[in-house]
């Protein structure tokens, strides 16, 4: 099995937020009494979408994606490269830190188990053949609702029951806009190794044409849930894009593209917070 320091820089540390933070918001966004909070398996998901679950997605991503990987600077010291010699540890490790959920997911109800098994089939299958999606454009972005089924699951969990289909669609703009943003600063290496994704059909700028249209129509969803607040998330989006797309310079791009961990965590802290304060003021 590889070492540990393997395993966490595979699973990109800097990027559990992704998965953990829609976990949380979809918590408090269930429960009715703090009391629902203390069920076991609460914590136990919890303990799933860090580590585990973030090796699942980034492990199988790097596992398929070696030859685009080794022509892509972004794999020299800030993401990993996994040389096919270690994928079988790394599925190995994958293996034994995903299946004990699998047992515990299935002492819940229908709708939890549709939304985890959804998070497994779109975090796969994303990377994975036979569908691959990542090398079809447009269906990558679309998969990359993947970020936003640990909150649908978080909120089955608790109620039993799916949220509205508004807040489904706003996540799955985020998170496509998100996606296609990534993917920006790889056109180069993508295009060098024959991968077709949003990014190299669109070009550049085509592509952060999507990314506004994307952020815009999701706080527009979002307005109905969070007001004005929705607003002013979007408008932080959008500045970012447009700031990026005026740029000519491919660094600046990818300066802009590491520092979105810290404005998606802002971000999401938001929200929680927006939610969460209510409800806490009123047990």
């Amino acid at each position: 099995m590889p070492d540990l320091r393997f395993l966490l820089k595979v699973s990109r540390p800097r990027f559990w937020i992704y998965i953990f933070g829609p976990y949380l918001i979809g918590l408090v966004a269930a429960v009715a009494d703090k009391r629902e909070l203390l069920d076991w398996r609460v914590f136990a998901f919890g303990l799933f979408f860090t580590l585990p679950a973030n090796l699942l997605v980034y492990g199988i991503n790097d596992i398929f994606d070696y030859e685009t990987d080794k022509l892509n600077p972004k794999k020299e010291g800030y993401e990993a490269l996994v040389i096919p010699e270690r994928r079988r540890g790394l599925i190995i490790a994958t293996a034994i830190t995903s299946l004990p959920f699998l047992v515990i997911v299935g002492t819940l109800g229908i709708q939890p188990i549709i939304a985890f098994a959804s998070f497994l089939f779109y975090s796969v299958f994303y990377s994975a053949p036979p569908i691959r999606a990542k090398t079809k454009p447009f269906l990558d972005s679309i998969f990359n609702v993947l970020y936003i089924m640990p909150g649908i699951f978080a909120f089955a969990m608790i109620t039993g029951e799916q949220p509205p289909n508004a807040v489904f669609i706003a996540g799955g703009l985020w998170t496509a806009a998100m996606h296609a943003y990534s993917a920006i600063p790889d056109i180069d290496a993508d295009r060098e190794a024959g991968l077709s994704t949003i990014a190299t059909v669109l070009g550049s700028t085509g592509t952060h044409l999507f990314c506004l249209a994307a952020y815009i129509g999701s706080a527009v969803l979002a307005f109905q849930y969070f007001g004005t607040s929705a607003i002013w998330m979007g408008l932080v989006y959008v500045g970012i894009i447009l700031f990026s797309m005026i740029s000519k310079d491919k660094d600046s791009v990818f300066r802009v593209y590491r520092r979105f961990p810290i404005v998606n965590a802002l971000v999401g802290l938001a929200i929680f917070w927006y939610i969460a304060i209510p409800k806490f003021l009123n047990w």
